[in-house]
């Protein structure tokens, strides 16, 4: 496995976490110390506030999980990659977007920049 699908799985380890201690724990595995998180909503660092904006994503879209889409492309510590955020009722996705990541030398995470390419009709 490539540094570069190591860390997005254990992105999405993180974002599909179950409870706050396990959100936590996936963050910390997942980010370095001052990591960032960037995206048209919002824009935090640190593992607090991070997992914070995970729990808050998990309460707004209950029962859904997020997914890889496509391939993770890298080169030197930067990747991007592709998702969906998925109905586990009906594997509908009406969530999608796409994010950059930058890597520590530990191949955890320091910044993730996300767009936002599919979202739903308010």
């Amino acid at each position: 496995m490539s540094i570069y699908v190591a860390a997005v799985t254990r992105y999405f380890e993180a974002w599909n976490a179950v409870g706050v201690d396990a959100v936590a724990k996936a963050v910390a595995v997942a980010w370095s110390e001052d990591g960032t998180y960037t995206d048209p909503l919002a824009d935090v660092r640190g593992h607090e506030e991070i997992a914070a904006v995970i729990r808050a994503a998990q309460e707004q879209f209950p029962g859904f999980g997020f997914r890889l889409v496509g391939e993770v492309d890298g080169n030197h510590h930067i990747a991007r990659f592709g998702w969906e955020l998925v109905s586990t009722a009906d594997g509908l996705a009406p969530v999608a977007g796409s994010d950059v990541v930058t890597l520590a030398e530990d191949g955890r995470i320091t910044s993730v920049l996300g767009f936002l390419d599919r979202i739903p009709e308010a």
